[in-house]
């Protein structure tokens, strides 16, 4: 890797940390920077402005996730209710060690309402077009529509997010121990519940 490419992906990587915990509103290009041995202008030269370094941030997490859609097409030859719920599957296994990935997701989807006009070029937008066909060919008779489709696609993906998030108060609520006890049982209950769903 390059020095220019490395000093582009440290950027990266700490901008998207920060946006996990701060939005994209609470971030500055300043705080980014001050995280690193390099400049503001240095970042600037780099990205332009904070909005593309945002949008880069969520290309990387879309394709990060895209990969791993096809990953799993390869793996169960892209047919059936399989090839959704191992789809679901890899994307709680990547997403469960990168939890800050998914804060930066769902900050998206509730801090995004000046942006939302150019939702329709969302980055994860090919995501779920992908996911929703996916789900269609798992059940063509439970997914008639597209819309349809998306409400399941949307509840499960909402759900798995919403239990990888909660992970700092659900540990301080009932206990590490309990905590452990969840997550060494979540996956399975998440393959009923993609199950259930699928019809």
């Amino acid at each position: 890797m390059s020095e220019a490419a490395d000093t582009r992906q440290q950027f990266l990587s700490v901008a998207t940390r920060l946006f996990a915990e701060r939005g994209f509103y609470g971030t500055s290009i300043a705080a980014i920077a001050d995280e690193l041995p390099y400049t503001k202008q240095a970042l600037l030269h780099h990205f332009g402005s904070k909005e593309k370094l945002y949008g880069e941030v969520l290309k990387g997490i879309s394709d990060q996730l895209m990969a791993e859609l096809e990953a799993a097409r390869d793996a169960t030859s892209g047919e059936g209710s399989s090839a959704l719920e191992d789809t679901l599957i890899r994307f709680y296994r990547l997403l469960e060690g990168q939890t800050h990935k998914t804060q930066l997701l769902m900050r998206e989807l509730l801090d995004n309402k000046h942006r939302a006009t150019s939702a329709n070029v969302w980055y994860l937008r090919p995501f779920l077009e992908s996911l929703i066909a996916l789900a269609k060919q798992a059940s063509p008779s439970t997914f008639s529509s597209d819309a349809q489709a998306l409400i399941t696609v949307y509840q499960l993906l909402g759900a798995m997010n919403y239990f990888l998030v909660s992970e700092p108060t659900l540990s301080q609520m009932f206990g590490e121990e309990m905590y452990r006890e969840l997550r060494s049982g979540y996956e399975e209950k998440l393959r009923v519940l993609i199950s259930q769903a699928i019809g």
